[in-house]
């Protein structure tokens, strides 16, 4: 939460300063992106899938199509994680909505619903009481931790590329539209050993599917 003045220019000996003739803009706001982004001729600046009826000074932005009506000087943002609508003269409050997400121990507070590994990347596209499905992307020769679950069993489904799957004593190798099942308790690893990203379909389904329940055995990346 500090700024660089404080974190940094404050405490080093090291910094030059250099004369330049530019324009600047921190961008420090969401008003000051919708003034730096292009605008129509209501001074709307949208990013993504967006209809306005008779909306003036809004900016959206968003993956999924949204529809703004009568709106004045509104900012909304949709993301995978969360959905922000605001005044654009009190978007400096959105430090109080983070402050009592942290404070209610919410997940959105340090978590994605799309997280980066060093192997590649998983994102949470549906979760229930006792299941959750992921949509997993391994880079062409990662490979994942060898590992198991105490509390969750996983299904497999390759989308594409080619997934080397250790389950137990056996080593599988699976194309598109082919899975596998790994039960609960049993060691586990998935590898790419092609040159084209791997895409799999992960259904957990168990009495718990925290990220913790994890015990691993063997990892490339050095992790606990």
């Amino acid at each position: 939460s500090d700024s660089i003045d404080y974190a940094v220019m404050e405490k080093t000996a090291d910094a030059v300063v250099v004369a330049l003739d530019a324009g600047w803009n921190d961008v420090g706001s969401w008003t000051a992106l919708r003034d730096v982004s292009a605008q129509d001729a209501d001074g709307n600046a949208h990013h993504g899938d967006v209809i306005a009826i008779d909306c003036h000074n809004t900016y959206a932005y968003g993956e999924r199509l949204i529809a703004l009506v009568g709106l004045e000087d509104v900012i909304v943002v949709e993301t995978d994680d969360a959905v922000m609508v605001g005044k654009s003269d009190r978007m400096q409050e959105i430090k109080q909505v983070v402050a009592r997400i942290k404070a209610e121990g919410r997940p959105e507070a340090t978590w994605h619903r799309k997280v980066y590994r060093p192997w590649g990347a998983y994102d949470s596209i549906d979760h229930g009481e006792r299941f959750q499905v992921k949509r997993i992307t391994v880079k062409p020769g990662a490979t994942l931790s060898l590992q198991m679950h105490h509390h969750r069993a996983e299904h497999w489904i390759v989308v594409s590329g080619t997934a080397e799957v250790t389950r137990g004593d056996d080593v599988l190798l699976l194309t598109e539209n082919q899975s596998t099942y790994i039960p609960l308790g049993v060691t586990h690893r998935l590898k790419n050993p092609g040159k084209l990203p791997l895409e799999l379909i992960e259904v957990q389904s168990g009495s718990y599917l925290g990220e913790d329940d994890i015990v691993r055995f063997e990892d490339t990346y050095g992790r606990a």
